[in-house]
């Protein structure tokens, strides 16, 4: 499993369905902290920045 995506990606699609913890997202598709996860609550991002688990985002 890729760590960071390089710019050796040619944007194929494939780790999308391969992605253990939903982590990977078509562009503009809405998500959530919650998709596919247990998670709860109000979370903080490595930008200091704060959101909702349950707020949808879109990319």
């Amino acid at each position: 499993m890729a760590i960071k995506i390089t710019d050796e990606c040619i944007n194929c699609g494939a780790c999308e369905p391969e992605c253990p913890n939903n982590a990977i997202y078509e562009g503009g598709v809405e998500w959530a902290i919650t998709d596919g996860t247990t998670a709860k609550g109000s979370f903080t991002l490595m930008d200091g920045s704060s959101m909702d688990a349950d707020v949808r985002n879109a990319l």
